[in-house]
């Protein structure tokens, strides 16, 4: 199903694993105040209490968030968690190469 960047980075199924976005434009709604709790005592805005990923690439990257329930950007998150991301790759041709080929190894290096 459709879910939203949050949810999917702290999606626990996601542990180790660099995630690509195909959405067009990711980042423009920001990151929801990770403090807030359901009824369940769960987080309201992700699947758990921290971000599951190893890295993050996405084909376009908004550096202004504007969401009501925002609280800081997806960069700074990502940033204070030392995750690293990727923008400005052609996310939907390197699907169509993890469908062809299935779950490929990667990693993203930053200032190597």
């Amino acid at each position: 199903g459709m879910v939203g960047y949050p949810e999917a980075l702290t999606d626990p199924s996601y542990r180790g694993q660099i995630l690509v976005l195909t959405y067009p434009l990711v980042g423009n709604y920001g990151v929801p105040d990770q403090s807030i709790i359901d009824g369940h005592g769960l987080p309201k805005y992700f699947e758990s209490n921290g971000i599951h990923i190893a890295g993050l690439v996405v084909s376009s990257y908004s550096w202004e968030h504007s969401h009501w329930a925002a609280q800081q950007s997806l960069a700074k998150w990502l940033s204070d968690n030392g995750i690293p991301g990727l923008y400005g790759v052609d996310t939907r041709a390197l699907t169509k190469k993890i469908r062809e080929f299935g779950a490929l190894l990667g990693r993203i290096e930053v200032n190597p």
